[in-house]
């Protein structure tokens, strides 16, 4: 049988694509599952280990820096291995931390094993958002990798609900994780390699086969295949080609999104809001249903999220969604002044505003990892990925490792009134650095950069469709 026939059984089109958009994108389900359930597993760690502020921040933030060390490694290893195998080893890894993080006996030791869950959350983030971008169609590109994030959000939703179930049976918080990676691994292990992969390593008729299950037409695909042809033919990038004059703006977006979507304080408050809440006068379960409200509303604006982006674009569902964060932001501060709120209408209020920023600023996660799929040339794709997952996960760390310390020295007003002057200072960037990518291929993308014409959101569509040799012209 030769390589096109073997490429071209199994689901076709439409089926094929939904299948590879949600096998792979379980990878955020681990990531969202291990986010959302330290939060809860706090309430119990607390209580077994005496866990002190500096403690609970470094048991939180050791799947962060473990999530650095991950996402940094991925890129080079995903363009060896492929894509496919790679998510396979991501899996893998995850079922060994979550089992190691289960039957942890000390501090020390749950620490090391949330850095190995660490390493497989960073790695997902790098890897799953370009092989299901590299795979889909262009026109449903946006929705299906934005599909990652809605399992990253689901995932923190049903560890709040496992956490409300089991109590402070953090054990089996931890181990119940395996499950979602079991299934990762076994869902991948039927699906295509990425064909700009396969093509980058001289295995174009297995790609030409892939594409033809996955688009419209067999004319469609080699044309497609024609565009991969060309853009890869330069051989593949090193670390220090991700900083040329050309490819620079990909970075500063790719990279400054990714910074602001943590340093606006979203994923601190994830991982914080029972801890928070229960300091506002709320007992521990009070505290996690209304952190459970919250994550009902991320899930919500994730799937919102997923229509919109292929409809209205990235640059303008991000400019739609943040500016109400900052407000909730500035109100939660409010309720702060003077200390935690004691009526019932302000508790209710700081809950709901809670939830309401939670909601509100995800449009960061719904766009992040999509666009640092896409704006970045093929050659050095895998490495500018893990550079924006590098930069997620290192303001990540920060802002775990400082938000209790910073509600020490500025006060839960203070510091929502900083996160809230940072959400705005984003606005800007977003409005500045942010291209829209809606509706054009990875290689008209390319071809974009090349010709120093990136930025412009509301360039015609036309003229993005350039030939290559015009914008190979313009680069040099």
């Amino acid at each position: 049988m030769n390589a096109i026939a073997a490429a071209g059984r199994g689901p076709k089109r439409k089926g094929l694509v939904v299948m590879v958009s949600v096998v792979a994108a379980l990878g955020g389900l681990l990531f969202g599952y291990d986010t959302g359930i330290i939060g809860v597993a706090l309430l119990g760690l607390s209580k077994q280990f005496a866990l002190d502020d500096t403690l609970k921040q470094l048991v939180t933030g050791a799947i962060i820096l473990g999530a650095i060390v991950g996402c940094v490694g991925t890129g080079r290893l995903s363009d060896r291995l492929g894509r496919r195998w790679t998510i396979v080893l991501v899996g893998a890894v995850f079922i060994a931390g979550s089992i190691l993080s289960a039957a942890s006996t000390s501090v020390a030791m749950l620490v090391a094993a949330r850095f190995i869950l660490g390493l497989s959350a960073g790695s997902a983030t790098q890897i799953i958002p370009v092989y299901i971008a590299e795979v889909t169609p262009p026109e449903h590109r946006g929705k299906l990798v934005v599909m990652f994030q809605f399992m990253v959000v689901f995932g923190i939703l049903v560890a709040y609900l496992v956490g409300y179930g089991l109590g402070e049976q953090w054990r089996w918080m931890f181990g119940l994780g395996t499950v979602p990676a079991v299934i990762l691994m076994l869902g991948m292990l039927v699906l295509p390699e990425s064909p700009r992969w396969l093509v980058s390593k001289g295995r174009e008729s297995e790609a030409l086969g892939i594409l033809e299950r996955v688009r419209a037409s067999r004319e469609g695909a080699q044309s497609e295949m024609a565009e991969i042809k060309e853009v890869s033919a330069r051989p593949e990038g090193s670390w220090r080609d991700l900083f040329q004059p050309w490819i620079r703006p990909a970075l500063v977006a790719g990279v400054g999104i990714a910074m602001f979507s943590q340093i606006t304080g979203n994923n601190a408050l994830i991982y914080y809001a029972p801890t928070i809440l229960s300091q506002a006068g709320f007992g521990d379960s009070a505290s996690v249903l209304a952190a459970i409200g919250g994550a009902v509303l991320i899930n919500l604006a994730t799937i919102l999220g997923i229509f919109l982006v292929d409809r209205i674009g990235r640059k303008r569902f991000l400019l739609w969604m943040v500016p109400g964060s900052a407000i909730a932001l500035v109100i939660m501060g409010i309720l702060f002044v003077g200390g935690a709120p004691e009526d019932a209408f302000s508790q209710y209020a700081l809950v709901a505003c809670l939830a309401i920023y939670m909601a509100l600023n995800c449009s960061f996660g719904v766009c992040l990892w999509l666009i640092n799929a896409e704006v970045y040339p093929l050659f050095v794709r895998g490495k500018g990925a893990s550079m924006g997952a590098l930069s997620h996960w290192v303001f990540n760390l920060l802002v775990t490792l400082t938000t209790l310390s910073l509600i020490s020295a500025l006060g839960t007003s203070g510091t929502f009134w900083l996160y809230a002057v940072i959400t705005t200072i984003a606005l800007v960037f977003i409005v500045r650095y942010v291209p829209e990518t809606m509706g054009r291929s990875l290689e008209e993308i390319e071809s974009d950069l090349k010709a120093g014409v990136f930025f412009p959101a509301d360039k015609p569509r036309g003229d993005s469709k350039r030939s290559s040799v015009e914008a190979t012209s313009a680069a040099e």
